[in-house]
């Protein structure tokens, strides 16, 4: 669950009464250009897989480094570059090596990259609000929301994600 809130006040408040509902504070996540007075208050900020497409882009670059690494090993193998009795093990190095290198390059473009579920907030995150991710199961659902519609009804629920952290999907504001 995504809320948005406008200070960080109405932020301590919301994390002290999930807290107090429960909810640990490893489940809660707040991500705002104001860090220094998220580290005063001691809650929780967000991290660099929250901030970063270091996974998405991770992950792509290893699907596209398998892709060229089939393709390098059917050339090898087409070609008898190296002659004939090259061992299958030669053939999986090189289809695992430009996986590999895919995924290092992918993460190298990730690192530089805004989250792509974060990027839909970042208007909001540069206008000074703060973004609280709240990671619970379905079970426990009713609790937060009694917690947020009774103690919190100024806070704007901004986006629900059905996965805990799945990169390649999409998330939608509400």
């Amino acid at each position: 669950m995504y809320y948005l809130t406008s200070t960080l006040e109405s932020t301590r408040k919301i994390t002290d009464d999930l807290h107090q509902a429960g909810i640990g504070d490893w489940f809660i996540h707040v991500l705002s250009q104001d860090e220094a007075g998220l580290k005063k208050e001691k809650i929780h900020s967000s991290n660099y897989l929250e901030q970063l497409d270091l996974l998405r882009y991770g992950i792509l670059g290893a699907i596209s480094g398998f892709a060229v690494g089939l393709i390098a090993a059917g050339l090898v193998n087409t070609t008898e570059l190296f002659g004939s009795d090259i061992p299958n093990v030669a053939f999986y190095a090189i289809v695992l090596f430009f996986t590999m290198f895919g995924s290092w390059e992918g993460g190298l473009i990730g690192v530089a990259a805004e989250n792509k579920k974060m990027a839909l907030f970042h208007d909001d995150i540069e206008a000074g609000s703060y973004l609280i991710i709240v990671y619970i199961k379905q079970s426990a659902e009713d609790v937060l929301h009694k917690v947020m519609e009774t103690q919190h009804p100024e806070v704007e629920l901004a986006a629900i994600d059905v996965n805990f952290y799945n990169p390649l999907t999409s998330l939608k504001r509400i």
